[in-house]
């Protein structure tokens, strides 16, 4: 037996080495010297970088170095009632170093000082765009030695925090991984299959029938990139990931003055895979119609009862409920407490973490998360990865099962639950990897119809309401301000107002009904907002449809975004592809807020004649 595992070991070996010739000559034969010229620099960084510092009797040296290198080719059409706004065509190369100081149990990353976040991310910037050795070469000189000399800064203050705390953590700040090795052909961009701009002009045009919208923005951001990254381990990777998405914010006023906005966004793992104009024009006309009921609706009341999220709701409701509750991590050491006030608000905390082995779902309910799927029931996924952005690869995970939570989102920094990467720290546009969603099913083994599931929740409201004039609610569409909002004021104002209740369940449904039980009589109204749905409340499920709905949509990497219970509201620019697989969801009690909204002038003259759309 011994014999023949040496042997084995030996074939093992050899093939690995076969192949790793293999990815060098791939390499070596699509003129990329990207890899060679991170490999050269490595070794020598590996081999000479150190640093002596005074009263010290050994020389400092980094234990880990990191090379990533993000090749972007880009395009970005932009289109208002079918003219051209802008269109642009870029290509970049983007490069981040991070080196760290110490060791697996203690190191230079995941601290916050009192001069704000330092030590986990490296120098980032441009490099050249042709892939030359030399100049390559000499940039990742000098991001390495930057990035040393931080990492030896920020040691040092943390080591100096540390020493004032009475308790300190027992958890690693970083874990080991196996060195993953994935060269994958170059992919060439393909710009030549449709005409971009002016499938642009002709879905935006559609809005030329609604002289009531102010302001309407269609875009076109398509993406071919080509991602890098070289570890001190011995992590090599090469690998091609590629997205598109059509995006489109609208807004109105009310005839009392209140602002009103909508919003419609498809996206897809490839830019050939987008739908064609005429599914487009209808996804627009539908979100422009709703945006015209919204206009003329009554504004919400105050509310306490029944509720029922209809799939097209639910799956994005979950999208914001459950972003920070399955990330295992543990949170960023602080330097100031007014850090950890402002994680609790926006949500960026785990209230699972810690509870392994307890019912945090109903007993029915059972939570996947899967890099590896491609689809489900024939409905493409655009959350999908091999190696996440730390050079592991990703894993499906059960994170709750019939109700009991199994396991977490991991990626290599460690938690209290679990030490080592399961495949899911990922990053967009080489910002910090963090434990982030892929695909997400939410599942359930009792389930009702539509038709059942709308008879119960009914039900429930006849027994909650004595009067006729009495409704209950029903949200089939939650918003995304990110797209919604044109404007970075009204972004920054409604997060004023909004996101500090984020991370104790303050939701934005858009498309909110009232149904009055005994007639069945629907009217929408506008500017509710819902109070206190948090991770509790999901325990509390009444009841569980049958109809799956696959909401793909970007989860946002913007700085304080990321990891939160804001992290839903994404865009093309700063996300990252992400599905959840939801059915409508019933609750039997839920708190919603009325409008609020702060009434504008009114325009002094009617809006000008359109023509038709083409």
């Amino acid at each position: 037996m011994r014999g023949g595992g040496r042997i084995a070991a030996v074939a093992f070996l050899l093939a690995a080495l076969s192949w790793a010739k293999a990815d060098v000559a791939l390499a070596q034969q699509d003129n990329d010297h990207t890899l060679q010229a991170m490999r050269d620099e490595m070794a020598r960084s590996k081999s000479r970088l150190e640093l002596k510092i005074p009263n010290t009797d050994q020389p400092v040296r980094p234990f880990y170095v990191e090379y990533r290198l993000l090749d972007l080719d880009v395009r970005e059409i932009v289109t208002e009632f079918g003219t051209l706004l802008s269109s642009i065509h870029t290509r970049n190369r983007f490069m981040n170093v991070a080196a760290r100081v110490g060791s697996y149990k203690l190191d230079s990353s995941n601290f916050v000082s009192d001069d704000a976040f330092r030590g986990f991310i490296g120098p980032t910037g441009s490099v050249g765009i042709d892939r030359d050795y030399d100049s390559l070469r000499q940039d990742l000189w000098i991001a390495t030695d930057q990035a040393f000399k931080e990492a030896v800064d920020t040691y040092s203050r943390k080591k100096g925090y540390l020493s004032s705390l009475a308790r300190q953590s027992d958890i690693d700040d970083f874990s080991k991984a196996e060195p993953a090795q994935l060269i994958e052909p170059l992919e060439t961009p393909d710009w030549t299959g449709r005409n971009w701009e002016q499938e642009a002009r002709d879905t935006s045009a559609v809005m030329r029938a609604f002289s009531q919208i102010h302001e309407s923005r269609v875009s076109y951001y398509l993406v071919y990139a080509t991602e890098y990254l070289l570890t001190s381990e011995g992590t090599e990777i090469r690998q091609n990931r590629r997205f598109a998405a059509i995006e489109a914010g609208m807004n109105a006023v009310a005839d009392d003055g209140v602002p009103v906005n909508h919003y419609y966004a498809t996206y897809a793992v490839r830019p050939a895979d987008l739908p064609n104009v005429e599914m487009v024009r209808k996804g627009l006309n539908v979100a422009c119609t709703e945006l015209m009921a919204l206009r003329s609706a009554p504004p919400a009341q105050d509310y306490t009862g029944p509720v029922l999220f209809e799939a097209r709701a639910a799956a994005p409701l979950l999208a914001q409920v459950l972003s920070p509750a399955v990330n295992g991590a543990r949170p960023p050491i602080s330097f100031s407490p007014v850090l950890e006030q402002m994680l609790t608000g926006l949500g960026g905390k785990s209230d699972w973490v810690g509870r392994l082995g307890a019912r945090v779902l109903p007993s029915t309910v059972t939570l996947v998360d899967d890099p590896g799927a491609k689809e489900f029931k024939g409905t493409p996924l655009v959350g999908g990865y091999s190696v996440d952005d730390e050079g592991v690869r990703g894993q499906k995970v059960t994170l709750v099962e019939n109700g009991t939570m199994k396991g977490e989102l991991m990626s290599r920094r460690p938690g209290p639950d679990f030490e080592q990467s399961n495949g899911h720290g990922r990053a967009a546009f080489l910002n910090d990897a963090k434990p982030t969603m892929s695909n997400l099913v939410f599942s359930s083994s009792e389930t009702l119809s539509p038709a059942d599931l709308k008879k119960k929740f009914l039900d429930a409201c006849r027994a909650e309401k004595k009067s006729e004039r009495e409704y209950c609610l029903v949200v089939r569409e939650m918003d995304n301000p990110a797209l919604s909002l044109l404007h970075q004021d009204d972004f920054s104002e409604l997060l004023g107002s909004f996101g500090g209740g984020a991370g104790t369940g303050d939701r934005l449904p858009l498309v909110v009904y009232r149904i009055y039980p005994d007639s069945g009589r629907e009217e929408v109204i506008r500017g509710a907002r819902i109070i206190g749905l948090n991770t509790r409340a999901l325990r509390n499920i009444a009841g569980i449809g049958r109809d799956n709905f696959v909401y793909n949509y970007m989860q946002s990497q913007a700085n304080g975004f990321a990891g939160t219970a804001l992290s839903a509201f994404g865009s093309a620019q700063v996300g990252l592809p992400a599905s959840v697989v939801a059915p409508s969801l019933f609750f039997e009690e839920v708190e919603v807020r009325g409008e609020r909204a702060e009434a504008k002038r009114l325009p002094l003259l009617p809006p000008p004649p359109m023509t038709a759309s083409k």
